[in-house]
């Protein structure tokens, strides 16, 4: 009983997520970001995560969670969380329109992009999708997962957020998770 405890993560009652019972661990990846710079798993340690999925083209979801996100963390400056948008559509999203496109909503976030083959044990491990749909006329969209995964000061995810976003309520989670030392 006292090793059940000792192991056991307390449970977190959050407004507009849901804390994981036990932290899951997530794929080993290599990404270039914004700059040019390599990143992985070791990017992760010591600070919390907020990653989310998505493209620079998407007309509604990733600019509604990217503006809800920064708004959130504006009200909770001192949870130390990065910010990792990665890439669904990297034919599309250089590294220049990734700087450009994040730099609107906070010039702290972190653009990651990589092929399909480097970002899907990534997805894979989080759960997470994402289909290019044809348009008419030969342009193409990218469906895709709208959640976003919270991993802790060890790289592992430990909560998830989905739509809709309120930027009071997620930093109300954030400030919860961060005085009960969670992250």
């Amino acid at each position: 009983m006292l090793l059940a405890r000792l192991t056991t993560r307390p449970a977190v009652a959050l407004t507009s997520g849901t804390w994981l019972p036990a932290p899951r661990t997530v794929a080993a990846f290599q990404l270039t970001d914004q700059s040019g710079r390599p990143r992985s798993n070791a990017d992760l340690l010591g600070h919390p995560t907020l990653l989310f999925f998505g493209f620079t083209y998407c007309p509604d979801v990733c600019p509604t969670t990217l503006a809800a996100v920064a708004g959130a963390l504006r009200r909770a400056p001192g949870t130390g969380m990065q910010v990792l948008f990665v890439s669904v559509d990297p034919e599309r999203d250089t590294a220049a329109a990734l700087k450009d496109y994040l730099g609107a909503f906070d010039r702290e976030f972190i653009g990651l992009r990589g092929d399909a083959q480097a970002t899907a044990p990534l997805m894979k491990s989080l759960g997470a999708i994402a289909m290019r749909e044809p348009l008419p006329g030969g342009g193409y969209t990218v469906d895709h997962t709208a959640t976003l995964y919270l991993l802790d000061h060890r790289g592992r995810l430990v909560a998830v957020f989905t739509p809709p976003y309120d930027p009071g309520q997620l930093a109300a989670d954030f400030e919860r998770l961060e005085r009960a030392d969670l992250l």
